[in-house]
C-alpha cells in the first residue's frame, strides 16, 4: 500500500523541541522530493520545509528558518522534522507530503 504515516506530534511548552517522523511505504522513497506542510487552526496549509531526494538541498519557510531542520534517511524510508525553540504560532497539524500523496497528519500543540 502506497502511504505516508507521520508520528511524533504532541503537546509541548514554548521553547521546547519536538521531532516529527514520516515513514513512506509502497513506493521508491529515494526518488521523491519530500516536504512537510502544516495547517494551523483557521489558516491555509503552508509549506514548512522540503528536502531533495538525497538530502543535498533543503528549503524552509521564513517563519521556521534557524529553528527547524528537515532531514531524511532513505535506508529507513523516513523523513524527519526537527523542531527547536517551538512557539505557540507553530501549533498546527503537520503533514508529510510527496508528489500526489499526503499523510494523515500529526498534531503539534505548543502551549504553556
Amino acid at each position: 500500500q502506497v502511504q505516508l504515516v507521520e508520528s511524533g506530534g504532541g503537546l509541548v511548552q514554548p521553547g521546547e523541541s519536538l521531532t516529527l517522523s514520516c515513514v513512506g511505504s509502497g513506493f521508491t522513497f529515494d526518488t521523491y522530493y519530500m516536504r512537510w506542510f502544516r495547517r494551523a487552526p483557521g489558516k491555509e496549509r503552508e509549506l514548512v520545509a522540503g528536502i531533495s531526494t538525497w538530502g543535498t538541498s533543503t528549503e524552509y519557510a521564513e517563519s521556521v528558518k534557524g529553528r527547524f531542520t528537515i532531514s531524511r534517511d532513505n535506508a529507513k524510508n523516513t523523513v524527519y522534522l526537527q523542531m527547536n525553540s517551538l512557539e505557540p504560532e507553530d501549533t498546527a497539524v503537520y503533514y508529510c507530503n510527496r508528489h500526489q500523496l499526503w499523510g494523515p497528519g500529526t498534531q503539534v500543540t505548543v502551549s504553556s
